[in-house]
């Protein structure tokens, strides 16, 4: 890769270990779904007016946003709501580089090797772990709701390479834009958020904070260039940085939520970050060998 890509990769995962904590805060006074919408409605309002629609079928546009903003979204904000924590969460959304690769190897027929199904089992060794300390900073229902959050995750890097060649700003707003709709209708039926929409001059500075954050720090920089190198190298190469997130995470729960960095969290961050390692040199072995291939080949 890249040197500058690598730099922007490294930003990017520092804003996302750290929109774990603006997360957490925004949720102290807005419902998980309702915070949803607002993120993709401020991200593609009024941006839709001065910026194309995607050069793909408007059928993958949509089925990108339901699942990588809505349903994601949905099942990380409603798993965090639930009792995970901040630190914890960044955690366990990690377990999306398996779930990427998995899909990428049933749908895309990317190439495994052992290193990567070891690191794979030695990361959700790191989540079994996480499962026998339920109670203390998690729910069973928070722990698979963020699980899912992953799997959807995966599922949504693969459409965009399934996707094609496509502007990362384009698909961003254009995918918020078919989001907030049925974010608004979910959180209409299903929270008490009425009263939110109505009269949010109520909310504090903190939960204003937040929601800049999630929606121009994650949501623009963080998901703009994620697409876009998505295009560019497998998701074997990219997905692996994301193991610096739950670094950000964790440092960041602790420095500004006040949050115990219990033993049993170091341990279970160790064998899922160790597991991320692994699939990394896997990835690079595995491209190696497909270099040499091509080299005697010709």
């Amino acid at each position: 890769m890249k040197l500058s890509h690598v730099v922007l990769l490294l930003f990017v995962v520092a804003v996302w270990g750290i929109n774990f904590v603006f997360v957490k805060t925004g949720l102290l006074e807005v419902p998980p779904i309702l915070l949803c919408f607002f993120r993709f409605f401020l991200v593609s309002i009024p941006a839709v007016c001065f910026i194309k629609r995607p050069a793909v079928s408007f059928k993958w546009v949509a089925i990108y946003a339901l699942v990588m903003f809505v349903l994601q979204f949905v099942l990380m904000f409603k798993g965090l709501h639930s009792g995970v924590s901040a630190g914890l969460g960044s955690i366990l959304l990690q377990t999306q580089v398996f779930f990427s690769i998995l899909f990428a190897a049933i749908i895309l027929k990317e190439k495994l090797n052992r290193w990567q199904l070891f690191g794979a089992i030695l990361s959700f060794s790191g989540i079994a772990f996480v499962g026998f300390h339920l109670g203390s900073s998690a729910s069973l229902s928070g722990l698979l709701l963020v699980i899912a959050a992953a799997a959807t995750w995966g599922l949504g890097s693969v459409i965009v390479k399934k996707m094609g060649k496509t502007q990362s700003a384009s698909l961003l707003v254009w995918g918020s834009l078919i989001a907030w709709p049925p974010l608004l209708l979910l959180s209409l039926f299903m929270e008490e958020s009425s009263p939110v929409l109505l009269d949010v001059h109520h909310l504090t500075n903190a939960s204003y904070g937040s929601i800049l954050f999630i929606t121009l720090g994650s949501t623009v920089f963080g998901f703009g260039v994620w697409n876009w190198l998505v295009q560019v190298y497998p998701l074997a190469t990219i997905a692996p940085f994301t193991l610096l997130v739950p670094i950000f995470g964790m440092l960041g729960s602790v420095l500004f939520l006040g949050e115990v960095l219990e033993p049993w969290k170091v341990v279970a961050g160790m064998l899922v970050i160790g597991g991320l390692c692994f699939n990394l040199i896997g990835a690079h072995l595995l491209a190696r060998r497909e270099k040499a291939a091509l080299n005697r080949s010709q």
